[in-house]
């Protein structure tokens, strides 16, 4: 019998099996941010444990709140960056170099096919679009990583989704898993690894598929995954070119991590994408998913485009194409984030940052704030946001807010309205 991908990295990093169907695994790459890591971090200390594994396998950022908005974020900043210098950290980004952490540790070349990566965040599920098994974990467990380099999961079981067709124009990554999350419930995948598969995904770009993984923590998933190709050979190819003889030498390597053509699975589904058009949330779960149409008309109070589902350039290129030359609502506050400077340079550079600007949006440095509700654009009860993060939990965005999740294009084309639109409509 053939392996899934998580079976075949289980297999690759096991360091024991204390008890049955359970694997405690080496991990390649610990990362850690300045929310959950001061807990950690104190913990060790008060246990007279404060060291790590291997500084270079330790990957550190600043993000959530950025630069801190006052005494309390300032000190779990301080505790991170006090750390990160004692324990001699190099890749370390501070203010002036930080980016929001599931965007910036991919930007550097940090994740790979093949390997183990844990995080204190749920949305570490994101790095499995390099074929790498990625999850968020609690305080304990990021603590064990953090000193022995180690994790404990059950054994895998994976659900295959197969996304079939093609994505309609308009349609992208963010409306494709939108729709699958609302097909598979906030349970669906609970202690399962999500596998994608399908020409879907094979057409995607490295963005579109760790918007795709991003998200699979929404179906209840531990990590969602995608199969190592030519377009993550592509992707990586400044990192690894060292290391390889060609692209096909690279791709040859990473192939082994795909799933087995006979490998078995806990379900596999099917679904055709091909007349799907664009997606968005309501209430305040991620899986209550309905098309744009079916909304359209909602009142906006605030549009958010950035975060580490889709702050990427290719999210800024898209919502900026529907923005030039136009102006937002005026009822509407705009705000664009650039998940890492690197982003927000290259949007400069091609004068997106410029087209934002002009349509009256409010263009901020790099940060998670406003997704979670902690900084750069919290609501007041009451109000709406359309927003390309990723959760719509009942005060996420603010105590009595309500969050609509969507695509750039839907973001873009709901801020030129003041209510949700479909960006198709606009043309």
């Amino acid at each position: 019998m053939g392996q899934t991908t998580a079976e075949k990295i289980f297999k690759a990093h096991l360091r024991d099996e204390p008890f049955p169907g359970t694997r405690v695994l080496d991990i390649d790459r610990v990362l850690c941010h300045e929310i959950t890591t001061p807990v950690a971090i104190a913990d060790l200390q008060w246990r007279g444990k404060d060291r790590v594994f291997d500084k270079t396998k330790i990957k550190a950022v600043i993000d959530h709140v950025t630069p801190s908005k006052d005494s309390k974020t300032a000190l779990q900043a301080k505790m991170l960056r006090d750390w990160a210098r004692r324990h001699d950290i190099n890749d370390f980004f501070d203010i002036g170099h930080n980016g929001v952490c599931h965007a910036i540790f991919p930007e550097k070349g940090y994740i790979r096919p093949g390997f183990t990566v844990i995080m204190g965040d749920s949305h570490t599920c994101t790095h499995g679009a390099f074929g790498a098994f990625a999850a968020g974990v609690g305080t304990t467990d990021l603590e064990v990583g953090m000193l022995k380099g180690v994790c404990a999961f059950r054994e895998p079981k994976t659900i295959r989704v197969n996304l079939n067709g093609k994505l309609a124009k308009g349609v992208y990554a963010k409306d494709a898993i939108l729709y699958v999350i609302g097909q598979l419930g906030v349970n669906g995948a609970t202690d399962r690894v999500i596998e994608f598969h399908g020409p879907v995904v094979e057409v995607m770009t490295m963005d579109a598929r760790m918007t795709l993984c991003n998200m699979a923590i929404e179906a209840g998933g531990t990590s969602g995954i995608c199969q190592p190709d030519a377009v993550t050979v592509d992707y990586l190819w400044p990192f690894i070119q060292d290391e390889f003889a060609s692209k096909e030498a690279a791709l040859a390597d990473y192939s082994q991590w795909r799933a087995d053509a006979d490998a078995d699975y806990d379900r596999v589904l099917d679904f055709d994408l091909s007349a799907i058009g664009p997606q968005v949330t309501f209430d305040y779960k991620p899986d209550c998913v309905k098309p744009v149409s079916a909304l359209a008309g909602t009142r906006v109070d605030q549009v958010y485009i950035g975060s580490c589902t889709n702050g990427r350039l290719e999210d800024l290129r898209v919502a900026a194409e529907i923005l030039k030359g136009k102006q937002i609502a005026a009822t509407v506050r705009g705000i664009v984030s650039p998940a890492t400077p690197k982003i927000f340079q290259e949007a400069m550079q091609e004068g997106l940052i410029d087209i934002f600007m002009q349509a009256g949006f409010c263009v901020t440095n790099p940060t998670c704030g406003a997704c979670l509700g902690m900084s750069n654009g919290v609501l007041a009860e009451g109000e709406v946001c359309a927003s390309t993060t990723n959760r719509n939990f009942s005060g996420r965005m603010g105590k009595g807010g309500m969050v609509h999740l969507m695509s750039p294009a839907t973001a873009a084309a709901t801020a030129l309205t003041g209510v949700i639109t479909d960006a198709a409509t606009l043309s």
